[in-house]
């Protein structure tokens, strides 16, 4: 008999209850993986629009005809969007009488705050989720192998004659949930450290280019506040 049809013998003839925890460790593992491939297509294309947004904005293109390109979009996301909210208020503010200085700044960055806090929260949004699978996995299967060994002991405690061959298959099958536990927590955790330095790292770049708007907003507005 292969090891492979020696597992999967064990696996059906354990108990129901080490049964279901394997059932439960085996459905997180699955939606953990589908989960590590939807985030890390979402973090490349946030990256990938992150650089574009950066290039286009820092090529010289006119503030004014940047903000109307995006104002005719609807798929705005990521810088676009913290700039697309931070220059619809200082325009909307700077429209028609001559600028005061702070409430036009402090507007204009709340509205990025906010947006930026709006963009963070869809890239970490399900990370939870694989720090969870990650912290509890070993520990639900660590619970099935406890409850295979002890009514393999139960079961032991009943027979006159008690043997190796006797309680081995039963501690076979427990320990085969602390295993499936542990294929279902490293993948998540190592994909979450991983998922989670990539949305820092992008968040440092959100802010960085934040605090770079904002001097060129507080440029213009000292210009114009110059020329009035």
């Amino acid at each position: 008999m292969s090891i492979d049809q020696t597992i999967l013998k064990l696996i059906m003839d354990a108990s129901l209850i080490v049964k279901m925890v394997m059932a439960i460790l085996v459905l997180a593992s699955l939606a953990s993986w589908t989960l590590m491939f939807i985030k890390n297509s979402q973090l490349k294309r946030a990256q990938k629009k992150l650089d574009t947004f950066e290039d286009r904005f820092w090529s010289g293109i006119s503030l004014n005809k940047l903000y109307s390109d995006l104002a005719q979009r609807d798929d705005r996301e990521g810088l676009a969007a913290i700039f697309f909210n931070g220059y619809h208020e200082y325009a909307r503010m700077n429209k028609g009488s001559t600028p005061r200085q702070l409430p036009i700044i402090d507007t204009a960055q709340r509205a990025m705050r906010v947006a930026e806090a709006r963009e963070m929260d869809k890239l970490e949004q399900n990370l939870s989720f694989l720090a969870t699978v990650g912290s509890t996995s070993p520990y639900v299967g660590l619970f099935g192998t406890v409850w295979g060994i002890m009514n393999s002991f139960l079961s032991l405690s009943q027979m006159q004659q008690a043997t190796l061959a006797v309680v081995a298959p039963g501690i076979a099958e427990a320990l085969i949930a602390t295993a499936i536990g542990l294929f279902a927590a490293i993948p998540a955790v190592i994909a979450y450290n991983r998922f989670a330095d990539k949305v820092d790292r992008i968040a440092v770049r959100y802010e960085n280019f934040r605090e770079e708007f904002m001097t060129l907003l507080e440029r213009q507005v000292l210009i114009k506040k110059g020329e009035a």
